[in-house]
């Protein structure tokens, strides 16, 4: 007897319509475990600097006699850290809760990842040449960030060895060509690795690439991605009198 969209369960279409969010929202999270040594990092680092420099500050004003202008350029350099720390905690920020319909430059997408991954391939003997047209064109952040983050994980995952990355980034027929390829490094010898958390894989970077609407395409060594121009919808805000 052929099943009837009468017999289907009532909670079936929707239970469907979840898998491929819950893949895309467990891929999000992998990527997030990945990276928080490195977004921890951004948020305390400047934090430290206004710690300390608050502590050299009381010590001199215990010991009196600070020279007004001494002063003075404490509490600017303080307030300039402070002002730092806040925008650094900002923009770890928007990797847990991103900022809807926000675009970014082709190259300085490319360089947002590779400043939060840097100091992990570089430890790992991971070396990373690129190949960036300046461009105006502007991609979606969140898309880029997870995206471009997740194919290089995976593809460094895949290698388990000292290896070369190489990211080609381009403006082609209207659309952000990325291509990440990697090759062994002959001329180093394999560290030892452990991720804190699982490898990522080749069904994440899909799941992210399908909730993203990104075309993907996957080769031995090379994953590319072909993302659309970032369409901002910005409210039309009034200029103060």
């Amino acid at each position: 007897m052929p099943v009837t969209a009468e017999a289907v369960p009532a909670d079936l279409g929707s239970a469907t319509a979840r898998r491929p969010r819950a893949a895309a929202e467990a891929a999000r999270y992998g990527v997030l475990r990945r990276l928080a040594p490195a977004l921890k990092h951004d948020m305390v680092v400047n934090l430290q600097a206004v710690a300390m420099m608050a502590e050299v500050l009381h010590a001199r004003l215990e010991r009196g006699r600070v020279p007004p202008s001494d002063l003075q350029a404490s509490i600017s350099k303080l307030n300039r850290l402070a002002r730092e720390a806040v925008m650094n905690c900002l923009k770890v920020a928007t990797w847990l809760q991103p900022v809807e319909d926000e675009g970014i430059r082709l190259g300085d997408g490319v360089d947002e990842c590779m400043a939060l991954l840097t100091g992990n391939f570089n430890f790992r003997g991971i070396t990373v040449t690129q190949e960036l047209r300046d461009s105006d064109f502007q991609v979606s952040r969140v898309a880029m960030c997870h995206l471009l983050t997740a194919a290089l994980i995976t593809l460094t995952d895949a290698m388990a060895a000292p290896c070369e990355v190489q990211i080609r980034a381009e403006v082609v027929a209207g659309f952000a060509e990325l291509s990440v390829r990697v090759t062994p490094r002959r001329d180093a010898e394999a560290m030892p690795f452990e991720s804190g958390y699982r490898l990522l894989e080749w069904a994440d970077v899909q799941a992210l690439a399908a909730a993203e609407s990104v075309e993907l395409a996957r080769g031995t060594d090379q994953i590319t991605l072909r993302m659309p121009r970032a369409i901002v919808t910005e409210p039309l805000q009034i200029a103060p009198n």
